[in-house]
């Protein structure tokens, strides 16, 4: 599969603008939710008494930060608040009135999220850190390039940089709010840019479909030519260019490709 280096007079001058694992008894989770498996407790203490529901530990993050984006279906392993989810023990609604003023499910597990705290047994936490790191690993990989050969770090230096840095990825927060802080260890352990790249991609006309969805969310231009190929500028990430380059190929073995200034 060629690539080739369209290095000069690109046909674009006309290019137009786009538009813009817990033991539970006699508990069956909905095939539509989290799958007691990957659930984790959420537990609060109240009155003497304790509230514990199983919830999606992804999805826990972003419930904190926008609750109306995360229906309690996803969110939730088992429709049910319990009073030692092991057992399979429920409380009586006297209690849950007592503690949350009401019965209501959604009441409750705001509540419990809000103030309670999640528990994790020693192999969740780990799986979930080990994840996270991978994720956080992944973006700076994505986005950032060596200064000095214009290429992405390899992902297992990043890596390495971060534990030898002692980086701990906390399992409960967003990717995207921990990314920063690995940058900022990072940066004194190896060189890191944060650079933007233009290409200019062009594909015969029978390929269009499948390169355009591709490149849609990064395209700045695009154009039929006379010769019914259709081309196009994207703007991507340093980091990704040789991705990009890569997965536009797997789709149109045809492709022409050159890098703007």
């Amino acid at each position: 599969m060629a690539i080739k280096n369209w290095i000069r007079n690109p046909p674009l001058s006309i290019l137009t603008r786009c538009p813009d694992a817990i033991p539970l008894r006699g508990i069956t989770p909905s095939p539509a939710m989290v799958s007691l498996d990957d659930a984790v407790l959420a537990r609060l203490e109240r009155g003497g008494s304790r509230y514990e529901i199983l919830v999606d530990p992804v999805l826990v993050e972003v419930w904190k930060e926008d609750p109306d984006s995360v229906p309690l279906s996803d969110l939730l392993a088992v429709d049910e608040v319990w009073s030692d989810a092991r057992a399979g023990d429920r409380p009586t609604s006297d209690a849950l009135e007592g503690a949350f003023g009401s019965t209501d499910l959604a009441t409750c597990v705001d509540r419990i999220l809000r103030d309670g705290s999640i528990q994790l047994t020693t192999a969740q936490r780990k799986q979930i850190v080990d994840e996270r790191l991978k994720q956080i690993v992944s973006e700076i990989a994505m986005t950032a390039t060596d200064p000095k050969t214009k290429l992405p770090h390899p992902q297992t230096r990043i890596e390495n940089a971060l534990k030898e840095a002692r980086f701990k990825p906390d399992p409960f927060l967003s990717v995207e709010r921990q990314v920063q802080d690995a940058v900022d260890i990072l940066k004194p352990v190896i060189p890191l840019q944060f650079i933007t790249v233009r290409l200019a991609f062009k594909v015969p006309g029978k390929d269009y479909g499948g390169v355009s969805n591709l490149l849609r969310d990064s395209m700045q231009r695009e154009q039929w030519l006379e010769d019914g190929s259709w081309a196009c500028v994207v703007e991507v990430p340093g980091g990704m260019k040789n991705e990009i380059i890569s997965r536009v190929a797997n789709r149109s073995s045809e492709v022409e490709v050159r890098e703007l200034d």
